[in-house]
């Protein structure tokens, strides 16, 4: 029998026998790489390492320290862990178990309403790891939808999202479980257990057990909270027990670092019950955090030859209707108020406000590129269960820019934009991005093949012309246009996406925006969409996260702190006090009315950055102690010294990164 040849990554070829599959590849190339494959791909495809090859097919090996191996280990982790849960808690409904960010979850039902305890965690994984060292195969069979439904006859869960997914109701906590076609797939491990499942799994369960289960939470049934309460297991998993290690030492960090503890701690903001789920209050020393993220991203876009404008908290519904939000983002937002004369909502975003603002005139070729900015309130509706402190709020503030230009424009104006984003990430302390192309779905996208291949080339050549590797999400893009979302990783490694540039070809066309070109004829504008902070709220809380409440000195609501040592130096210490005020920064006095060492530990506490400590010899001399965040302390420094040291430091935090 003839061998077949297959096209590897690099765009070598290799021969195999015939019948040879995905794991038969890996081998011939060698057995590290058989050894750390854990799934493959297929004409771009993700497969099981079983899969069959054919003749001119292009394949790939997963191995288990990429992320997307990492993927399968803890789908496959996920797995097992509903296995172990349905054998110890017999009648258990078991709903969906994707793999996420660093780990898994699974959610359960459980018989009586009853919920897991500690206990109980201990026990599952000890029976995981049972299962693990049974080397029990993952074995996939695909069958009609009317067979799956027979076979999860007695787990609800299962049957709903088979029927949603056949009936093209099927939404994305949907996707990890069945296609989008009549047949679904499942992976059985034992004649015992078997799951509702795209794939691809590991070959076996021996593949698997550097893993640890997190914690217990409730979990609404599709994150409404007018459905039933399940119970979500989380774990985290790995390709080693070293890769275990360091992240359960990251989530420690994690924990010292967690924006809504810190923001109590520090008296930067709260969230009071009465408020409501969502919604925060800035007390004075955050709003000044605030006040100068504020200023600086006016400052920038005023030399950046923005236009400021300004827009309503609501709007009519005509208005989201004509934006489509009310087609496509309902959900999101706030429910109606009927007035006298109409139906108002409060606005999810400002861009159709934008849009009625270009259009409130006859536009000029000659006016373009307009830039229109607006630091713009906004009101989206996130359910309960999904609320995170200042990561996920449901009322926040878009350093929101909306830049109307020509076709021609469009690859210099991305280009500046990315300049623009970097320069001020940058200036917040953020050195390590990564970028990511959306392309085209063209099952769901508005607008001509040619204008989307223009957009993708000027998004593709801005990202080239900076040098910058990204990776390609194809089909990814939103309906409207491509995208370049720019993710940032903090002190600790842990990755955020915070800013955006959105080609828009749909809101032009909806609002009949145009205008007139050097030829005298009318046109479409290209609309670019873009958010530097993504919401002052959210890149407010991972900044907190980032520095761990130790702002720089430049950003630190309280810059300074000086401490009489006792009551008789507290003249002076005004004095010191006042001279600091005078130099433009911002500092308190804590006098002396309890112990020194409380009061020096106090300023610590609250991450200040320079305390002083004034006694007789500096009454005497005109000079400071220094105790310096995370530095060594100084004695007999001139105030004048130190204000001119403490000043170059603020100013070249300042303009750092630009």
């Amino acid at each position: 029998m003839a061998d077949i040849s297959v096209l590897l990554p690099d765009g070598s070829s290799r021969s195999l026998p015939q019948g040879s599959c995905v794991a038969d590849l890996a081998a011939s190339i060698g057995s590290r790489l058989a050894k750390a494959a854990v799934a493959g791909t297929i004409n771009g495809v993700e497969v099981d390492l079983s899969a069959p090859l054919s003749e001119g097919v292009t394949v790939s090996v997963i191995t288990d320290n990429s992320d997307e191996g990492r993927h399968v280990l803890r789908h496959s982790t996920a797995h097992v862990l509903a296995q172990a849960v349905i054998q110890l808690f017999p009648g258990a409904q078991f709903s969906i178990g994707p793999a996420i960010e660093d780990g898994f979850y699974y959610d359960f039902e459980l018989v009586g309403g009853r919920t897991f305890s500690d206990d109980d965690l201990a026990a599952i994984e000890a029976r995981m790891r049972e299962i693990m060292k049974a080397a029990q195969p993952f074995v996939r069979s695909e069958m009609s939808a009317a067979e799956g439904l027979k076979l999860f006859a007695a787990q609800k869960y299962k049957c709903e999202i088979i029927e949603r997914v056949t009936s093209g109701a099927a939404d994305g906590s949907d996707a990890g479980e069945v296609g989008d076609s009549d047949t679904i797939s499942v992976y059985r491990n034992t004649e015992e257990f078997v799951d509702l499942c795209r794939g691809p799994h590991v070959p076996t369960t021996a593949k698997l057990g550097h893993f640890a289960l997190m914690k217990v939470a409730g979990a609404y049934w599709r994150g409404n909270e007018k459905g039933p309460m399940l119970q979500r297991i989380y774990g985290t998993a790995w390709e080693s027990d070293a890769a275990v290690k360091e992240h359960l030492h990251r989530l420690e960090e994690a924990a010292k670092r967690d924006h809504r503890r810190l923001a109590n701690e520090l008296d930067l903001l709260s969230f009071p019950t009465e408020l409501g789920g969502g919604l925060a209050v800035w007390h004075p020393k955050g709003a000044i955090v605030r006040k100068l993220m504020e200023d600086y991203s006016r400052q920038r876009h005023q030399d950046g030859d923005y236009q400021f404008v300004y827009t309503p908290h609501l709007a009519n519904a005509n208005l989201f209707a004509k934006s489509g939000h009310l087609d496509f983002y309902a959900d999101g937002m706030y429910p109606p108020m009927e007035m006298d004369n109409g139906t108002y909502y409060m606005k999810p975003m400002n861009c159709p406000m934008h849009c009625l603002i270009f259009d409130s005139r006859q536009r000029s070729y000659r006016e373009l590129p307009l830039r229109l900015f607006e630091l713009g309130n906004v009101y989206r509706y996130e359910r309960a269960g999904t609320l995170h402190g200042l990561l996920r709020i449901r009322g926040f503030t878009q350093d929101d820019s909306h830049i109307y230009c020509t076709e021609e424009q469009m690859a210099d104006e991305i280009a500046s934009l990315l300049d623009f984003i970097m320069s001020v990430l940058r200036r917040f302390g953020f050195e390590d991005f990564e970028f990511n192309l959306s392309t085209r779905d063209p099952e769901k996208s508005v607008g001509s093949d040619e204008i989307w291949e223009k957009a993708t080339a000027a998004l593709k050549e801005a990202l080239e012309r900076h040098g910058v590797q990204y990776k390609m999400k194809e089909g990814d893009a939103a309906f409207y246009g491509p995208k370049i979302d720019i993710d940032v990783r903090d002190a600790i490694g842990r990755k955020w996406q915070l800013s955006t540039i959105q080609c828009d070809f749909n809101l032009p066309e909806r609002f009949g925006l145009e205008y007139i070109g050097s030829d005298g004829a009318r046109h479409r504008p290209i609309m670019l969409h873009r958010a530097l902070f993504g919401s002052i709220e959210r890149f407010f809380g991972v900044l907190i996260e980032h520095y761990a409440g130790a702002f720089p000195t430049w950003l630190s609501p309280e810059q300074v702190r000086v401490l009489p040592v006792a009551l008789a130096h507290d003249a002076y210490a005004q004095q010191v006090v006042s001279q600091l005020k005078a130099a433009g920064f911002r500092v308190d006095i804590d006098h002396a009315d309890e112990q020194l060492g409380k009061r020096i530990r106090n300023a610590k506490t609250s991450k200040v950055p320079y305390v002083l400590v004034v006694g007789d010899d500096d009454v005497a001399n005109g000079s400071v102690g220094v105790n310096p965040r995370g530095g060594e302390v100084e004695r007999d420094v001139k105030v004048s010294e130190f204000i001119s040291r403490v000043a170059s430091e603020v100013a070249e935090g300042q303009s750092g990164g630009e």
